[in-house]
């Protein structure tokens, strides 16, 4: 099983995606981005989490050479017409802080009622190998954005988010194994992995 590429700095993130993987590939070592030569990063400038997704995994793969992941993920509220989306990440302008993104948002949720806080995690993504060939997969995340900041684990908004599967816990109060369980990522691989075992082997 070759080496996969997965085209991230997120140490969280590649701690998540590399454990998933593992149920499905169990033979593929992953590499981020500092595991890699450096290269530059294409800018995060579609509109769509599948277009982003692609764009970092292409830029992966001509720079390294290898079979290479990434993902592009984020929260969409019902209250704000889908945003922040793929805006999630600097949503609160340069540089990203998950901190002041999530003091941002709690403020702009500040008079939206209970009822009217839903929201959902998507994530979408893509593998693209050195022959051309890609695939992209998204899944889902639903649940309801709170109003303070609860728990220590995962990242992003997960300290502001309760999904439907996991009702009274935030998703940074959940257990690892709980958090992939129903985590939009967790949905994506599991559905990209058995595609990516055929296409590395």
């Amino acid at each position: 099983m070759p080496d996969l590429h997965l085209a991230s700095r997120n140490a969280k993130k590649i701690a998540e995606m590399a454990r998933i993987l593992a149920e499905h590939v169990p033979d593929v070592t992953v590499l981020g981005l500092d595991d890699v030569v450096a290269y530059p990063e294409p800018v995060e400038d579609e509109a769509t989490f599948a277009g982003n997704a692609l764009l970092k995994a292409r830029a992966g793969v001509a720079a390294t050479g290898l079979a290479t992941v990434a993902d592009d993920s984020g929260l969409c509220v019902d209250a704000l017409n889908g945003m922040p989306g793929v805006l999630s990440a600097r949503w609160s302008g340069p540089p990203k802080d998950d901190a002041r993104n999530n003091r941002l948002l709690l403020d702009q949720l500040a008079d939206v009622p209970d009822e009217r806080r839903r929201a959902h995690f998507t994530c979408a993504v893509a593998v693209v190998l050195p022959d051309g060939r890609e695939h992209v997969v998204e899944g889902r995340m639903d649940g309801t954005v709170i109003r303070e900041v609860r728990g220590d684990g995962g990242f992003g908004y997960d300290v502001l988010f309760v999904a439907d599967a996991r009702p009274g816990l935030t998703t940074a109060e959940l257990s690892v194994a709980d958090k992939d369980a129903i985590s939009h990522r967790g949905a994506a691989l599991r559905a990209l992995a058995p595609k990516l075992s055929d296409l590395l082997a």
